[in-house]
């Protein structure tokens, strides 16, 4: 196994998810239809991911995932907690959704992803989802085993307050409570062995995206106070595994090959980079909408950040020569020493996937590779 410390430094990184073969999307589509039972479905996932950790291995990544393959969602790392039905229920509507529009991928736009919902009683964890991933996928590679969690961010943004008052009366509570599920979970990771933990946080995007702020102030909120509150609640997170590395993703949406938010990371980047307790800052920079590299510059030694560069949304493969380039552009802004390369979100955020192949897929990873390998050795 990797140990933690060159976990840190790793200079190439995978966010999340990989496209699922055809067979495990049936497999998914029977199981809900009540065509294929729980151990049939389970064993279909299983051998889905031993082909994946494979594939993984064959192209020589430092890591090893399972690909979100037990999901239907990314968000489905906080799925298995009680309290949570009503979050549940309109995934699985978001879900539907995703899958039926997938024909209408590419750059457009994904404007009906801004629901909030209620809880049905306070949150208690019922499974953890991502300990069970974890030990799969670590029983069957050498390499160091990867999971992903939802951000706080994400999950607090999600909470109508004014729904049930009677559990959690404000946002700040809530958040608290979900610190806690994933305090807990993070140990149990932990003791199993896990020293590389993803958090995803797509949501900390809204505080650039001028539609999502004049939400938040619709709601007679202070986008400011919501940016503290979560910093700190995610902060709590790392805090309860100290010898872990900790990774936190940034992106705009990525649902079938949608975006859904606009704006450059520069109103947050100090405030962000500089009180976030994560060790790697997996970045989005795939296209216009992130904005430049200035922002880096209040990157705090000691910290990495990872260069989202390759899309996940279109099948162009990059060049290794324009890769290089933009991350000479980076290093304009923060040592060379202190970044890495990774696509910029994963293959398949949905079931549905992004409208590229499983060759591109593979030819995108193999460039990353090949850049990492002549731009740091």
């Amino acid at each position: 196994m990797i140990a933690a410390s060159t976990l840190d430094t790793l200079r190439v990184d995978i966010v999340g998810s990989f496209l699922r073969p055809p067979e495990l999307k049936e497999a998914f589509r029977r199981h809900a239809a009540g065509e294929l039972d729980d151990a049939a479905f389970r064993a279909a996932q299983d051998a889905a991911i031993r082909a994946l950790v494979a594939q993984q291995e064959a192209h020589g990544l430092p890591l090893a995932g399972d690909g979100e393959f037990r999901r239907r969602n990314f968000n489905q790392s906080f799925a298995l907690v009680a309290g949570m039905e009503p979050w549940n229920a309109r995934l699985d509507g978001s879900h539907t959704r995703v899958q039926e529009g997938v024909e209408a991928a590419g750059l457009k736009r994904d404007v009906g992803n801004e629901f909030r919902t209620p809880v049905s009683g306070p949150l208690r964890l019922i499974r953890n989802m991502p300990l069970e991933e974890y030990r799969f996928v670590a029983g069957i590679t050498a390499k160091s085993a990867t999971v992903t969690l939802l951000s706080v961010d994400r999950i607090s943004m999600r909470y109508a307050y004014e729904e049930s008052p009677h559990v959690y009366p404000t946002t700040e509570a809530f958040a608290q409570a979900v610190a806690g599920i994933e305090q807990e979970m993070v140990r149990q990771l932990g003791a199993a062995g896990c020293r590389y933990v993803h958090i995803d946080a797509p949501s900390y995007t809204a505080y650039v995206d001028e539609e999502s702020l004049g939400r938040m102030r619709a709601r007679g909120e202070d986008p400011q106070r919501n940016l503290a509150r979560s910093i700190a609640a995610d902060n709590a997170v790392v805090q309860a595994l100290p010898n872990a590395t900790f990774g936190i993703h940034l992106c705009r949406g990525n649902a079938a090959g949608m975006w859904h938010r606009r704006g450059s990371y520069d109103a947050i980047a100090e405030q962000l980079f500089t009180t976030l307790a994560h060790d790697r800052y997996l970045l989005e920079y795939d296209d216009e909408r992130s904005g430049g590299f200035e922002p880096l510059r209040f990157v705090p030694p000691g910290k990495v950040v990872v260069l989202g560069l390759i899309s996940t949304k279109r099948p162009r493969i990059e060049s290794v020569d324009e890769l290089r380039r933009r991350i000479d552009e980076a290093a304009q802004y923060i040592p060379l020493e202190q970044l890495a390369l990774s696509p910029q979100c994963g293959f398949a955020s949905a079931l549905a996937g992004n409208p590229l192949s499983e060759d591109e897929q593979w030819h995108k990873i193999d460039v990353m590779l090949r850049t990492a390998e002549l731009v740091w050795g």
